[in-house]
């Protein structure tokens, strides 16, 4: 067999009257007769070759027979495209390989899909003959930055004194935010280990164990529900320190993250990142993962509203909610009916009653609003509107009055839509910020107790730790998540470290001794002798890759990712087992009643 002396995206003018060997895959073939060329393509790019009968015959028959996909080896001799046939949209496209030798070392079916016309095929095709997929350019190359990412990741924490450990994937099941994956023990019948969620009391327990700073590029696992951005498997880059405070962690990370951009997509990131508090981001964007690409700031005007005569408004603010918007620069151009069809049709799917709007006009030299609910405010009311939103000749207005989780629910990705829209950002620039002091706990009105925000092993600020006993709604958590543009691509905390603050956290939580005690009784048990202060962050490593190559579409930078139902097309699992298998397990599976009634038809 030929062995490959170059790439097929390595040759330049310089290589030119070179004797080489390139290997890979029939990508294009085009027979003009006297001459046959093919673009032959590897995972990093593509170079002609050209077949002539008047340089050798025999290769030249061979590659007449040469289809889409078909596995090839040749030599040949670099020579120039020559003026006028070059092809500037390839690295390798002013030279081209004359060959004199052709071996074919597979052939191939007719594929399913076109390489070129993929972003057009069915994604579940797509995923099904994935070996096909991958093999696309655009495919190579997310791959490879993901690659990128982590190689980038682990040189980075190992000259900053972090050890890389990896932690057990068979572990005890500690049934909090999503639901486990549970894997039967054969050995103890009746019993079963969990997928891991996270690493996180593991990666705890190192650091009570002195390791002091550690890292890993870990696969975890959680059974949701499907949504589009989210898998059931997903990687993480997890982080943990000791005798650190929130500084220190941030201050590494956002390095990390600085030199990862800087590395792949040569752009600065300027440190240190800008930082958020919750409340500020929740305040003027309706959400803790602000998109600062553009402003469009949301304002609350309940005290305006409250003094007008339209009776939603006023209602509203009498009943403890609020009257709040957004003013979209350049949004007057929309016609009623795109507003009551599309916005507030918009806002409805996130449980917003209605949308209320105005038109920013000048009449006489004078910003003036046009809307049905004008008449409702006096002129005063109007100019204070006007000044709040800083609003503009061709603005449109838009106010939701609610609740204040429903209107910044309904709110924020209203923000987001109209930032995309109006076109108010270019799509090529990355803002980031850190969003800290989040709340530590959330009230939970159905169960009536409180929720971690976070995770239940999250460290009030200290400040705040004598409101454990007389103000828990009130008291902030030292938790920081890395947003940019509009996505959260990693989040952490500092921990608590005193096994006192750690029950107390639980008695809120409504977390019993023994139940405490029946889920971390392996993690507090550790906590008891002589825990460190310490504190760590987790990446999505998936979701950081989307933002490198700009895909919104997560499958895309997963090499065998799962559908949206969690299946894998390619390898058709989930799927059923022997019998054997399950009495092995001592496992009975039970029929369904449709099940039941279909077997006995």
């Amino acid at each position: 067999m030929l062995k490959r002396t170059h790439n097929c995206c390595e040759l330049r003018l310089e290589d030119v009257g070179k004797t080489v060997i390139l290997s890979g895959w029939v990508h294009s073939y085009r027979d003009h007769g006297n001459l046959v060329f093919i673009d032959l393509r590897d995972r990093e790019g593509l170079t002609q070759l050209v077949f002539d009968p008047q340089v050798q015959a025999q290769a030249h028959k061979n590659a007449r027979q040469l289809r889409s996909e078909w596995v090839v080896a040749a030599s040949g001799k670099v020579r120039p495209r020559g003026e006028g046939l070059e092809n500037p949209k390839l690295d390798t496209g002013k030279i081209e390989v004359i060959i004199d030798k052709l071996e074919i070392l597979n052939t191939s079916k007719n594929p399913p899909f076109e390489m070129d016309n993929a972003q057009n095929v069915n994604e579940e095709l797509r995923l099904t003959n994935r070996f096909i997929d991958l093999r696309r350019p655009s495919m190579q190359n997310k791959i490879r930055i993901r690659h990128r990412v982590a190689k980038i990741t682990r040189d980075f924490f190992d000259e900053n004194g972090f050890w890389e450990i990896e932690t057990p994937m068979l572990g005890k099941s500690t049934p909090e935010g999503a639901r486990d994956f549970l894997v039967p023990s054969r050995l103890y019948h009746g019993h079963f280990y969990a997928l891991p969620q996270s690493p996180q009391l593991f990666k705890q327990i190192l650091m009570v164990s002195g390791t002091d700073k550690y890292f890993q590029v870990v696969r975890c696992f959680r059974d949701e529900d499907p949504r589009a951005d989210r898998q059931a498997e997903f990687t993480q880059i997890d982080v943990e320190m000791s005798f650190v405070d929130t500084d220190d962690v941030i201050s590494v990370n956002e390095r990390l993250i600085a030199r990862i951009f800087k590395e792949v997509l040569n752009v600065d990131i300027a440190l240190p990142v800008k930082r958020m508090t919750y409340k500020e981001s929740v305040d003027n964007y309706g959400i803790d993962r602000p998109d600062l690409r553009f402003d469009m700031k949301l304002k609350d005007i309940t005290d305006i509203a409250a003094q007008s005569t339209f009776k939603v408004f006023t209602s509203t603010a009498e009943n403890g909610g609020i009257i709040k918007g957004l003013c979209a620069p350049g949004g007057g151009k929309f016609s009623r009916s795109d507003i009551e069809k599309t916005l507030t049709a918009f806002v409805a799917d996130y449980g917003a009653k209605g949308l209320a709007w105005i038109k920013v006009e000048k009449e006489n030299d004078a910003l003036v609003l046009k809307s049905s609910i004008v008449k409702f405010f006096t002129p005063d009311q109007q100019q204070q509107i006007i000044d709040v939103f800083g609003a503009n000749e061709g603005d449109l207005i838009l106010l939701i009055a609610d609740k204040p989780d429903v209107a910044n629910k309904a709110l924020a990705p209203l923000r987001s839509k109209l930032g995309r829209d109006l076109g108010l950002y270019d799509e090529n620039v990355f803002e980031f910020v850190w969003v800290i002091d989040f709340p530590l706990f959330e009230w939970n009105e159905e169960q009536g107790r409180y929720d971690s925000l976070h995770h239940p092993f999250t460290s009030p600020t200290e400040e705040d730790m004598e409101k454990l006993d007389t103000d828990p709604a009130n008291i902030n958590s030292q938790a920081y998540d890395l947003v940019v543009n509009g996505s959260e691509v990693g989040g952490g905390s500092i921990r608590i470290h005193n096994p006192r603050i750690q029950e107390k956290v639980f008695e809120l939580l409504n977390i019993s001794k023994q139940q405490a005690q029946d889920r971390f009784g392996f993690f507090l048990n550790a906590l008891e002798y002589g825990a460190p202060p310490h504190g760590g962050i987790a990446f999505g490593l998936d979701r950081l890759v989307m933002l490198l190559t700009g895909t919104e579409n997560i499958r895309d930078v997963i090499a065998f990712p799962k559908t949206q139902r969690g299946q894998c097309l390619l390898t058709d699992a989930p799927s059923a087992v022997d019998q054997a298998q399950l009495d092995e397990l001592n496992l009975r599976m039970q029929k369904h009643s449709h099940e039941t009634e279909d077997s006995q038809d």
